[in-house]
């Protein structure tokens, strides 16, 4: 798949793509990922692509004709559409569904708006979907494309260490989409504190009903609204129900 970025910080994507686990998909292409700047595709001598916006008001507006000019050099460069996203306070929340369904297809241009933001005019012409992270602004897009691109890179096969590892993450619909349960590594005890008994018995269906537990106890705690979703989808058992009707 291959992931075309517009940023006016390039520079900002280097260290990103090669370090950490994930650099695995970048160098191999699986995640083929090129950095566009929009400047490049400006005019006149200061390589301007941001003005005042109309009305007044603080902060400058990202110029549609430069984003324009780029969209359509990547797109004539990939000799075909793709899906041009927009990394916005005003965007659908990104979760797992949308990052599965990302790391399935084959890709698309993202947008890393700046300033007040971008020319409504090319948005609505150009932008097929927009995104965000959550419930606060960013100083741009660049860090939602990250973590879009991080997200669906560790997902390819061969990326990871461990081929089922992604499968017991947080949201995951291998954990029935619960939060990911509490992990102890050596030793078994550090300052007074001591591993769960559970997890040093080396009985394989005893850890694996505590970290159900530690799961249905976590989500209830910080996302009940996943533990609804998950019932909505008949995905508790009775022990489950039985276990949470206990913490309550």
């Amino acid at each position: 798949m291959r992931f075309d970025v517009v940023t006016l910080f390039p520079e900002l994507f280097a260290p990103f793509l090669e370090t950490g686990v994930t650099r695995r998909a970048y160098e191999s292409k699986q995640v083929d990922v090129r950095l566009w700047n929009p400047r490049d595709f400006s005019e006149g001598n200061y390589r301007r692509v941001d003005d005042r916006p109309f009305g007044g008001g603080p902060g400058m507006v990202m110029m549609a004709e430069p984003l324009a000019r780029c969209v359509d050099a990547i797109r004539a460069d990939r000799q075909g559409m793709a899906p041009v996203v927009l990394f916005s306070p005003v965007g659908a929340r990104l979760d797992h569904a949308q990052v599965e369904a990302w790391s399935a297809g084959q890709g698309g241009i993202l947008l890393c708006g700046r300033y007040e933001g971008l020319d409504q005019r090319f948005i609505d012409r150009y932008v097929d979907v927009e995104l965000s992270l959550g419930d606060f602004v960013l100083s741009g897009g660049e860090v939602a494309a990250m973590a879009l691109l991080d997200s669906v890179a560790r997902l390819q096969p061969g990326v990871l260490g461990d081929e089922d590892s992604h499968q017991f993450d947080s949201f995951n619909p291998a954990l029935d989409g619960l939060l990911d349960c509490p992990h102890y590594t050596r030793p078994e005890e550090w300052q007074g504190a001591k591993a769960p008994a559970e997890l040093l018995s080396g009985h394989h269906a005893q850890i694996e009903r505590w970290r159900r537990e530690r799961r249905l106890e976590v989500t209830a705690r910080q996302r009940p609204d996943l533990i609804e979703a998950a019932r909505a989808q008949g995905r508790l058992t009775k022990a489950d129900e039985a276990f949470l009707a206990g913490l309550r």
